[in-house]
């Protein structure tokens, strides 16, 4: 099976060819300045207490981080949203890693900006069998330490792409999390972190395992 970021880098070299230069520009220069400002290294990391969350799914129930550890272990995967690619790729890769991370015990949570519409539309389009919740106004990722800020010329070319973060986000269209995935004990305690600040790269659902095997 093809590796999560192998499947990531080679839509990614796609896509680039399809965007206009001038935007490429920009897209490439918020990165970088999102990479230079150490946001990274701030965001909650292996050791840290996991901040606790009651957050709606898609069908509208509140779903708790203590209720979800009562059970096991809990990775928690935050995403920018569905109308990112890169998001809806690796929440497939996910999905098809599902099954292996039940049978080790633990329960795989998804987290993004967007209401529970939109949550309900991407789980029902991808057959997604995991939670996705809603942290509107990116309450929790500010928590988490991976809640930032789009600068103006990329929220304009946001907005001249079609994306409605207005809308999607209720009324929050320029806070977006870093992707990352903790693995957090039945303790509340992060054991595994992945945090990044560019879009394109996500933890491999192989990693994920390797900690949840070494957890049991």
């Amino acid at each position: 099976m093809t590796s999560l970021n192998a499947e990531l880098r080679t839509f990614y070299e796609a896509r680039q060819q399809q965007i206009p230069s001038e935007i490429r520009e920009i897209m490439q220069r918020a990165g970088q300045e999102l990479a230079d400002s150490g946001q990274a290294g701030r965001a909650l990391t292996v050791g840290d207490k996991a901040p606790r969350f009651s957050l709606p799914s898609a069908t509208g129930q509140a779903l708790a981080l203590d209720e979800l550890l009562t059970d096991g272990p809990v990775v928690l995967t935050f995403y920018r949203g569905a109308w990112c690619p890169y998001c809806n790729i690796a929440l497939r890769s996910l999905q098809q890693h599902h099954d292996a991370i039940t049978a080790r015990g633990a329960r795989l949570v998804a987290v993004s900006p967007q209401i529970p519409d939109e949550s309900l539309t991407l789980s029902e389009k991808h057959g997604l069998a995991f939670d996705v919740l809603s942290d509107i106004g990116s309450d929790t990722a500010k928590q988490y330490g991976l809640a930032f800020d789009l600068p103006d010329d990329l929220a304009a070319v946001y907005d001249k792409l079609g994306f409605d973060l207005q809308r999607v986000n209720d009324g929050h269209p320029r806070t977006l999390p870093l992707p990352a995935t903790y693995v957090i004990d039945r303790e509340g305690v992060i054991r595994w972190a992945f945090v990044n600040t560019d879009y394109t790269t996500r933890a491999e659902p192989a990693d994920i395992l390797h900690t949840l095997d070494a957890l049991s």
